[in-house]
């Protein structure tokens, strides 16, 4: 800023006012069009000089006062500086900073970014002057790599899973005890092929690798075998019927080819309604759907294309006295049949049982703890200090040095970062934006360890707590997900703001008296001191002066005029007029003002008004064109913020009923986002279900049929609630998009298992001997492919993020495909009507 201090007494000595300065000032720095000289053959335009080129141009600027003319200087001091109090700062470790934030490009690789950011730092520093130091506040790409990291440990633990599953399912005898490692070969090369082929597609419809695209990888990749084994099992139980190896590959072709596909497809729906959802969490994750179904249409490709060809070259028909009786003349297989033939015979009690299961299945949910998106496993610890509203800047710093000063002492700290009057730029994605308030110190805390972390997570809520009793601390992690401000939100809104204060202090006090909350507070916080200065009308009038000339001579000695602008090279810096300190900021000195009269004298402030003290609210918000207030609070640890906003919702009902008219009280927050982001899901299933419920009528040809497999699509709830009650793991939004994407995924094996009863019973098997028969035949398939996806699923559970989902899906599957073997059959022969021969 370009300061030009005036007493205002002195100028009213020399009988000119503030504005005759203004006025002076700019006519001579205003820059207008001169004109434009035309000659024959050329324009050219003309320039008048006379713009500041320097502050001793301005501070040498003739000022005419009456019949004389004096400069600037000689009534004003005239000088560069700051502007005071900031609007904002930042410090660093208990030093002030200049802040540098370096976006990537959109598309750009944030691992290469931070690799060229460390060639330029290392020779910016070596060009630095002594004392100034280049220090990293946060390091995204360092994050990123490490998250990176940790997913490919992730993948790889998955893949040598998936090969275990498949080499030791397909390849091992028991007559005798043998494993041939040629069947989970053949399934083991399909693996590499199918991830590079999904990379390059990836690659084509731009899908970076990020936390979310590799997670969608490690779900896809038990999944994306399950065409693999059902090809290489299929040609191994035909060679080992005496089919040669073309026939074997022949018929593992014909056979599958079609069934697998709409199984791939029915699982890749399964995904579609994520794609669709029009909210920020479906946006966020949409790669789950877009990874899960390139990897899948690939994976049947290759199923149906390369598997018969290297399986006709490295699988070998089995030896004499090794056929297929091995197979299933098994002691388990035999057990395996009786229990089938026990389901199907007492069909109607196994239907009662699995609805029973499903119905206790969908209300045990309710006991499962409800959440949005879990926290991140960054190691920041973000501290929010809110002073009451209407603390100075200088006030708000001081707070913020003192919390500093206790986290140097602390040997769990290795850094910290203060913003001071704002918050934090967005250096990770869903950072909770603040806006500038004077009240307002936003720290980042860095521990030394995920252990650190949490140890001073505890100290810091103590500290605070006994330390800074007249401020609204919050502690908080970085988020997952979308950018959510408190877990308890309640918007209150009407027409009359009073109203409006009356039912927000009631929502107050209910939210508050929870034993699960804490912090609670609302957007409009404190009401602060205000001057008002009324003026007496008739008087003002009579002298001839106005309530704008009052408020700007007001203006002029509280907080500074900007009257113009000096240019500097490329920038353009204020110039702001006002009075010198000793006449700034005291109650004395606005009743001194000399306003402006229509006749060109000066009167005091205090002749035409007086200045009187009241409080009002200090921040006013309207949502949805009224008045609303925002209750928000956070909740202890250990429970769900969702779980405790959607108990306070209810709770609320009776105040509800007894609201004035137009006034209302809405959910908001975390719990609200939630709700949107799985309606935005919900609001595709009905297209999911449709497209499902096609691809079975094209596959089946039957709508009885088709109401089979259908009816066998829901049974993954019966496992995904038990698992997560047993885990203790909270149903959240990404755990919601696993328990969808079950369908697709249980209904693939029901269409295998239907399908293989029909071609049983076309080629002239006994109703009943097919059910059995196929059941058990298919069994094998069902219970390897169901085997695959779900192991490869434990590396996931391990992440705070994808945990409940992975726990969700295993439970599931677990459940859904036992039920698939045993339910299914039960189902098929009470709908056909299909009964036991008699001997």
């Amino acid at each position: 800023k370009v300061f030009i201090d005036v007493s205002h007494y002195k100028i009213a000595q020399l009988g000119i006012s503030a504005q005759d300065i203004f006025n002076q000032i700019n006519s001579q720095n205003a820059v207008t069009s001169q004109g434009v000289l035309s000659l024959e053959d050329q324009k050219v335009w003309s320039r008048v000089q006379g713009q500041f080129e320097s502050i001793d141009d301005l501070a040498n600027l003739p000022i005419r006062a009456g019949n004389n003319t004096l400069l600037l200087k000689d009534i004003a001091h005239v000088h560069r500086g700051y502007q005071n109090p900031p609007v904002s700062k930042m410090r660093f470790n208990g030093k002030e900073v200049i802040g540098l934030g370096i976006s990537m490009v959109n598309g750009g690789d944030i691992i290469r970014l931070g690799q060229e950011l460390e060639k330029v730092e290392r020779r910016i520093l070596a060009e630095l002057p002594v004392g100034i130091e280049l220090k990293r506040v946060a390091d995204q790409p360092k994050s990123v790599s490490t998250s990176v990291n940790e997913f490919v440990k992730v993948l790889i633990e998955a893949i040598v899973i998936v090969l275990a599953v498949s080499f030791l399912s397909l390849g091992l005898h028991s007559k005798p005890f043998r494993i041939d490692t040629r069947p989970g070969l053949v399934v083991a090369l399909t693996i590499p092929l199918v991830l590079a082929l999904t990379f390059l597609a990836m690659s084509f419809f731009n899908i970076n690798l990020h936390k979310i695209s590799l997670g969608a990888l490690i779900i896809a990749l038990g999944l994306l075998v399950d065409d693999a084994i059902i090809a290489v099992e299929m040609m191994v139980r035909k060679l080992e019927e005496g089919y040669s190896r073309f026939d074997a590959a022949i018929f593992a072709y014909d056979s599958t080819a079609i069934p697998m596909l709409t199984g791939t497809l029915i699982t890749a729906a399964g995904f579609l309604p994520i794609a669709l959802a029009q909210s920020a969490a479906g946006e966020y994750t949409y790669s789950i759907f877009a990874v899960t179904a390139i990897a899948l249409v690939l994976s049947w490709f290759v199923a149906v294309i390369f598997v018969p060809y290297i399986g006709y070259w490295l699988l070998k028909k089995p030896k004499d006295g090794q056929g297929h009786t091995e197979v299933f003349d098994t002691p388990f297989y035999q057990r395996f049949r009786r229990w089938i033939e026990v389901c199907v015979n007492h069909r109607w009690i196994t239907i009662t049982v699995t609805v029973l299961a499903f119905i206790g299945g969908g209300y045990s949910f309710k006991f499962i703890e409800q959440q949005f998106f879990p926290d991140s496993n960054r190691l920041e610890i973000m501290v929010n200090l809110w002073l009451p509203e209407g603390t100075a800047f200088e006030e708000t710093e001081k707070q913020a040095i003192k919390l500093e000063q206790w986290l140097a002492n602390q040997p769990e700290v290795q850094g910290y970062a203060s913003f001071v009057g704002d918050g934090a730029p967005r250096f990770y994605l869903s950072l909770d934006q603040k806006f500038v308030q004077s009240n307002l110190a936003e720290l980042i805390v860095i521990p030394k360890t995920f252990e650190d972390r949490e140890i001073l997570r505890g100290k810091l809520k103590e500290h605070l707590e006994n330390n800074f009793p007249d401020i609204r601390p919050r502690i908080t992690l970085l988020p997952n997900g979308p950018p959510v401000t408190y877990p308890v939100q309640f918007v209150v809104q009407g027409p009359d703001p009073r109203v409006v204060r009356v039912v927000a202090d009631k929502v107050k006090e209910a939210v508050a008296s929870s034993e699960y909350t804490r912090g609670t507070h609302d957007n409009w916080n404190e009401n602060i001191k205000v001057m008002k200065v009324e003026v007496d009308q008739a008087r003002a009038r009579a002298l001839g002066v106005s309530s704008q000339s009052i408020a700007e001579s007001s203006h002029v000695i509280l907080s500074g005029a900007t009257i113009g602008q000096y240019r500097e090279n490329n920038r353009l810096i204020d110039i702001v007029f006002r009075n010198p300190e000793s006449e700034r900021d005291t109650l004395a000195e606005l009743m001194n003002a000399n306003v402006p009269t229509a006749s060109g004298a000066y009167v005091p402030l205090s002749q035409v008004g007086k200045v009187t003290m009241s409080f009002e609210p200090g921040v006013i918000w309207r949502e949805g064109g009224e008045f609303g207030i925002t209750v928000k609070a956070d909740v202890v640890s250990g429970i769900q913020g969702t779980t405790v906003a959607l108990a306070m919702n209810k709770a609320l009902d009776p105040l509800r009923s007894e609201l004035p008219l137009g006034v209302s009280v809405n959910l908001d927050g975390l719990a609200a986002d939630s709700g949107k982001a799985q309606q935005s899901i919900m609001a595709n299933v009905p297209l999911m279900l449709f497209i499902v419920l096609t691809l079975l009528m094209l596959q089946l040809k039957s709508f009885g049929r088709t109401l089979l497999v259908y009816f066998t699509g829901p049974l993954g709830i019966i496992g995904a609630a038990l698992a997560l009650i047993i885990t203790a793991r909270p149903f959240g939004f990404v755990a919601q998009l696993g328990v969808i994407a079950l369908f697709g995924m249980i209904i693939r094996n029901s269409v295998i298992l239907v399908d293989q009863i029909e071609q049983d019973r076309a080629a002239g098997v006994d109703p009943y001997e097919a059910i059995i028969g196929s059941t058990i035949r298919r069994s094998r398939p069902i219970l390897l492919t169901a085997a695959a996806a779900v192991l490869a699923m434990i590396p996931l559970m391990r992440s705070q993020f994808w945990g409940p989902m992975a726990v969700a899906i295993m439970g599931g599957l677990i459940v859904a495909t036992l039920l698939t073997l045993f339910f299914l059959p039960a189902l098929y022969a009470a709908a056909y009507r299909i009964r036991k021969p008699r001997l």
